[in-house]
């Protein structure tokens, strides 16, 4: 009886150490099949993501080169790193032009508008061709000009017409200014091309020495004076074609003199006789210390026509210069006219 019982409990002793024996192995090959699982895929996230591996699905993007072609063909001049002056001038850079004084409609009991002509060659007008540099830029007129519209102070106008209705962009007036940009190969030392590169034509501003001025002349009765307000300045540029041909001399864009007010008391012109006694850009417009013939008026002028378009004068140059003085003449008679000696 005793035997049975032994063999029975060696027998079940045996079975469940085979049970145990085969769960051990089965949950080792589980947990190397998951291992197994989890180290193949971290495998290939590193080869998908590894550097420098070649893959079809990747696509390398070269980075986009922004050309700013918002840029006029200005000199840049470099400050000076002293002050470069006997005399404390800081106070020219806050000066501000002065208020005009109102014009009520009912009290301008005459109006007319004028436009003129500025020839930088005239022995007067020799302060707008200036070529010296100073702190804010080059002093010639036109880089005044240019300079206000490069930094966006002014607002620029298409010469399609003179009463200031189409903008242009900083671009437009340097496509006007310089033409259109060209494309210019770029070699290595070899001689190779390797790329190319927009640039403009360089322009000679001394060859810019024309400015046309539209001005309303208006006589107030309430303080009994008469008033010169410009209202526009336009540079001008000689159009010549590629085959030679000319078309002569054309706006290049028109610029809203009131705007401009503030930059011009910021400029000193030049005095050749007295540097010390020097006036702003806004003081000479406003004294009237230019010379400029008058090329058109609202003044008997029906059809709206330069004066070198009239009837009779297209091809005398003498008489359309005399036909200037007597508008002239006319605005001074009317003036005159009003008073008793």
């Amino acid at each position: 009886m005793i035997k049975q019982f032994v063999k029975c409990f060696l027998f079940f002793v045996l079975i469940t150490g085979i049970s145990n024996v085969v769960f051990a192995q089965k949950k080792k090959a589980g947990s190397t099949k998951r291992a197994s699982t989890k180290r193949t895929t971290k495998n290939k996230t590193k080869s998908t993501i590894k550097a420098g591996s070649a893959s079809k699905d990747v696509v390398v993007v070269a980075p986009a080169v922004v050309i700013n072609t918002d840029t006029l063909p200005i000199k840049k001049v470099p400050k000076s790193l002293r002050r470069d002056a006997a005399v404390d001038d800081d106070a020219i850079k806050d000066r501000n032009p002065l208020t005009y004084e109102n014009l009520r409609a009912d009290d301008a009991v005459y109006r007319q508008k004028i436009w003129r002509e500025i020839d930088a060659r005239e022995k007067i007008n020799l302060p707008f061709r200036y070529s010296a540099d100073e702190n804010n830029g080059n002093q010639r007129f036109i880089s005044i000009l240019l300079k206000a519209i490069q930094d966006s102070v002014v607002t620029v106008f298409n010469s399609i017409d003179d009463r200031f209705t189409t903008p242009m962009t900083v671009s437009e007036v340097a496509q006007v200014v310089a033409g259109a940009e060209v494309q210019v190969p770029i070699t290595d030392s070899l001689g190779n091309i390797t790329g190319t590169k927009s640039m403009r034509n360089e322009i000679n501003f001394d060859s810019i020495y024309k400015f046309r001025i539209k001005e309303e002349v208006v006589f107030d009765k309430e303080s009994s004076r008469l008033f010169f307000r410009i209202l526009g300045i336009a540079p001008l540029k000689r159009l010549v074609t590629a085959q030679g041909i000319d078309f002569g001399e054309t706006e290049m864009f028109w610029v809203y003199y009131p705007d401009m007010r503030a930059t011009f008391a910021k400029y000193e012109v030049y005095n050749g006789k007295n540097y010390g006694a020097r006036m702003s850009w806004e003081e000479l417009f406003e004294s009237r210390m230019f010379s400029g013939r008058i090329i058109k008026s609202s003044i008997d002028n029906p059809y709206d026509q330069y004066i070198k378009n009239y009837k009779g004068l297209s091809e005398n140059t003498i008489l359309q210069l005399l036909e200037g003085e007597n508008v002239k003449e006319k605005i001074f008679n009317y003036e005159q006219d009003l008073w008793s000696y």
